[in-house]
């Protein structure tokens, strides 16, 4: 730090006039969403610009491609978490941001560059594409919710109650004129049946847009409370409980573990197969089911259409979606992905001379699926099949020659030569088309292109100068590769504000390399981004023994305390917002407190228990170092959820929910007087959002944790499960669904609705109550207020227009629910402010007199001014205002004593 930033700095800590403390008390400067880069690379149409998302920064970064390398020249702050963009022409790109629920369109062509118009779309947007004639239709992939999307309103917030119905939203807008309106108006919304859409391509002709779903699922689905029958599977319905469902028999064995205890009743995964849900021993549950899951994974779109519409869809391709290409020549359409190996039951070494099953070093298989358009076929590649799963430890020589978590996909333009991005193996892989295709491929490493410490998470082919621009999550990189010689000829360091703790985390949660035995399988495989695979897994152990339960329950004790290693399937939790929740997993039985003076409400211990998964569940010989596990703690306990995308902008309740949250803060759910509140409170200080971190007896009589409720409305697609036995075997049949998983620990109940009826509550009007309670629950808070994210660019086109949106986010922020941050251009220079608690807005040059939001707007309404208003996390505000590198100088008098590239590099 030169020496006039060192006083200035010293000037302004002992004048007291530090900006952050006006905001509020918060050390959190910094808030890691960890949200999955799709299409993180682009390329203007001529070739000369190269535009690349800094998703931890907020801004698009700049390149000229004119030169040997790449060179920085400019960038832009767009919305919060932009994760894909793409270009229009060279003068215009367009960027997904997928927290602020917008997409910025950004102005390149003039200097500096600057974000014209921010459209609002449905809920965490993940991709865009151009397609139809001229390009003239862009395609947006969200989900089938959020403040800004037609399916969200006071009578039935995201549809969250309708069975059968799509939930993976393709917006789809005009380019030439995406509408009136604030946020803009699409020409057509397309629904299809599916969940959590993802990736997009588009077909040579520019006249198909395929649209993948990002945790598709895999035809799986939980039959609930199977119970065990006497002496084994019987050859009858299991009738020596009261409860279990009609079924020729119970759980397969074995139903105790090594010690001869009896596991505790439990569900079981089933799987379609395409004549009937089958368990392990092939019996058919059917008459359980009711629902059917089709599995759609890729659709097809008409983009030439007036307005696009639906063509085909095609099933059985994968299980999570990552990215997509297709084939300039061929046209086929090429599908980076994992499957899942869920239905295969319990984790643990293989015994010897024993037919119980396990996952262990097979958890998932690493994937490119082709999709055929002509025959419609459907043709899977394991990019892993040198493994052979039964020997576990594997070798370093197998695991060198694995892929791990594919993400993307690109493809040479005379379709011979296929690149992969391997995020989980710091590696572009290297593959021929057609021996891709005919499955005559070998894993090798020499067809590998290794990027230590990186992570690639998008690339882009730039034939015409034989070089690969890659973009390494771990390290913030953009990497050039030469193509010829298949080596790094060049990297770009972008700006990274995360912390040191976060970075050095974060390989340890992805990189299949460093923590599994065969190189196939990581944390993130399952904990999707940081969250879940919308899977339940059965990951107990029969070999294992019974363990103490340190915890406090709450309750009376209405079985054993102990935890039984057959724990029954398990739906993946997310990793999003643990820090401070006590033991950890659905029992609760990753604690701490059976340590030497351990305390069970210990998170961070809790966390180190996981440590064993890495021998038990990846294969590895041995746990990691105390380092490496520390390291990953720190990383996990600092991923944060989004804020709830149902819940109005403003934090208040509909009618519907205000009544819910009333009958779950007063009325008794259970025997004693206890309410919903009292297990499942809200405590912001302690960042709990539905629960106190402890156990409580209420699923089978054994204890469970107490699970929190914000992220209830993303549970919702599972419709058919049956409450009674008398319904299972008369009730009627759902017909297809999108989730073959619900609510409670298994999955097992379809609905919220359903799992409202589970406690004895007191209902004088059971029917409303319990759809009060549900509204509420889909609305539930949150750690960020619903605000955050939420933007909208003021310019003298749109003035008048935005104003209303602009005294929102200002009304919030001095509410205490955001900061208020605006970036933009005025008179042709990059500007930002920030709004303090008085109203005023401080400029990023500390001499500047502070304005009002009314000559904020003044500006905008000027010639070639662009204000964009962004909330922001409380407590982020100075940072991505004033203060980028957080040196005390703010960013205006940063660049008037450093240039850009000291300043960034």
């Amino acid at each position: 730090m030169s020496l006039m930033k060192t006083l200035t700095y010293l000037l302004i800590t002992l004048s007291g006039l530090s900006l952050s403390a006006a905001q509020g008390e918060t050390t959190e400067t910094y808030l890691n969403f960890e949200s999955h880069q799709f299409r993180p690379v682009t390329m203007s149409p001529s070739g000369e610009r190269l535009f690349v998302t800094n998703t931890p920064d907020n801004r698009i970064e700049i390149f000229d491609l004119t030169g040997d390398y790449p060179q920085h020249i400019g960038e832009v702050m767009v919305g919060m978490e932009p994760v894909a963009l793409a270009a229009r022409t060279d003068e215009e790109i367009w960027v997904v941001n997928h927290l602020s629920d917008s997409i910025s369109i950004v102005d390149v062509g003039t200097s500096p560059p600057r974000v014209i118009r921010t459209l609002l779309v449905g809920d965490e947007p993940r991709d865009i594409v151009f397609a139809g004639s001229d390009m003239q239709h862009a395609f947006i992939t969200t989900a089938h919710r959020g403040q800004s999307s037609p399916y969200t309103s006071l009578d039935n917030p995201g549809e969250l109650t309708t069975p059968g119905i799509g939930r993976a939203d393709v917006w789809v807008f005009d380019t030439s004129n995406p509408g009136s309106a604030v946020g803009g108006t699409p020409i057509t919304i397309l629904s299809l049946f599916g969940d959590s859409p993802g990736p997009l391509a588009v077909s040579p002709d520019g006249e198909t847009v395929y649209a993948g779903v990002f945790k598709s699922g895999n035809q799986t689905t939980i039959v609930g409370r199977v119970l065990i029958c006497k002496g084994g599977i019987s050859a009858e319905p299991c009738e020596t409980m009261p409860g279990g469902p009609v079924a020729p028999g119970g759980l397969p064995p074995p139903n105790e573990n090594t010690e001869g205890h009896p596991m505790p009743g439990a569900g079981l995964i089933v799987k379609w197969d395409g004549e009937g849900w089958k368990d392990e021993l092939n019996r058919d549950w059917s008459s359980v089911i009711r629902l059917g899951l089709p599995d759609q994974d890729v659709f097809a779109l008409d983009a030439s259409a007036d307005i696009p519409y639906q063509i085909t869809a095609y099933s059985g391709v994968g299980t999570i979606l990552y990215g997509m290409a297709v084939n300039p020549v061929s046209g086929q359409v090429y599908v980076a992905n994992t499957d899942a190996i869920n239905e295969v039951r319990f984790e643990g070494a293989r015994k010897r001379d024993s037919d119980i099953t396990t996952v262990q070093g097979h958890l998932h298989e690493a994937r490119i699926t082709l999709i055929d358009p002509e025959t419609a076929r459907v043709t899977p590649r394991h990019l892993n099949k040198h493994i052979d799963y039964t020997k576990v430890p594997a070798s370093k020589r197998i695991r060198k020659r694995s892929l791990s978590m594919p993400v993307a996909i690109a493809i040479s333009s005379d379709g011979e030569t296929v690149y992969i991005a391997a995020k989980g193996s710091d590696k572009i892989a290297v593959l021929d088309s057609e021996k891709l295709a005919d499955d005559t491929f070998k894993p090798s490493n020499r067809s590998h292109i290794s990027l230590p410490g990186g992570g690639p998470a998008g690339l882009l082919l730039d034939d015409a100068r034989s070089r690969l621009y890659v973009l390494t999550r771990f390290d913030n990189n953009l990497v050039v590769i030469d193509t010829n010689k298949r080596k790094i000829v060049n990297q770009q360091f972008l700006f990274n504000p995360e912390p040191a703790s976060v970075r050095d985390g974060r390989p340890l949660f992805y990189n299949a390399f460093l923590t599994s035995s065969n190189g196939e399988s990581s944390c993130a495989s399952c904990h999707v981004a940081g969250d879940k695979d919308e899977l339940a897994w059965d990951l107990g152990d029969p070999f294992d023994v019974m363990m103490n339960n340190p915890a406090q329950v709450v309750g009376p004790l209405r079985g054993a305390k102990e935890f039984h290693p057959m724990k029954g399937p398990m739906l993946t939790q997310t990793m999003r917002g643990i820090a401070g929740h006590g033991p950890l997993h659905w029992r609760g039985d990753r604690t701490a407190g059976n340590d030497p003076g351990g305390n069970p409400m210990d998170t961070t211990g809790a966390m180190h228990k996981f440590n064993a998964a890495f021998v038990s569940l990846m294969g590895r010989k041995e746990v990691l170092s105390h380092e490496e596990m520390t390291a990953l703690t720190k990383f996990s306990m600092q991923i944060s959820p989004p804020p709830n995308p149902i819940r109005a902008l403003d934090d208040s309740l509909t009618p519907m929910q205000a009544a819910g949250e009333a009958f779950y803060a007063t009325a008794r759910s259970v025997p004693g007087g206890v309410t919903c509140a009292y297990c499942h409170p809200v405590n912001r200080e302690r960042g709990l959002y539905g629960t106190t971190g402890l156990l409580t007896n209420v699923i089978g009589g054994r204890p469970f944790k107490i699970p929190s409720h914000r992220n209830t409305y993303e549970r919702v697609g599972m419709f058919g499960r049956a409450p009674s036995k008398t319904l299972r075997e008369n009730g009627e049949h759902m017909g297809p669904q999108i989730r073959g998983y619900g609510y409670t620990h298994d999955g097992g109940a379809d609905t919220v609705i359903r799992f409202a009826s589970y406690p004895a509550f007191r209902y004088k009007e059971p029917e409303l109550q319990r759809r009060q309670i549900e509204q509420y629950l889909f609305a539930f808070e949150s750690n960020l207020k619903p605000v955050v994210g939420q933007q909208i660019t003021v310019s003298e086109i749109n003035l008048s227009k935005t104003t209303d949106r602009v005294d929102l986010l200002s009304e919030r922020a001095l509410a205490g629910d955001a900061d208020l941050v605006v970036h933009g251009v005025i008179d042709a220079e990059q500007r930002s402010y920030l709004m303090d608690q008085t109203g005023a807005f401080h400029g990023n040059r500390r001499a500047e007199s502070q304005l009002s939001k009314e000559q904020l707007l003044q500006l905008a309404d000027l010639p070639g001014h662009f204000l964009t208003f962004t909330a922001v996390p409380v407590g982020t505000g100075v940072r991505m205002a004033l203060d980028r590198d957080e040196d005390g100088v703010w960013d205006g008098d940063d660049l008037l004593s450093d240039t850009t590239e000291q300043r960034l590099h």
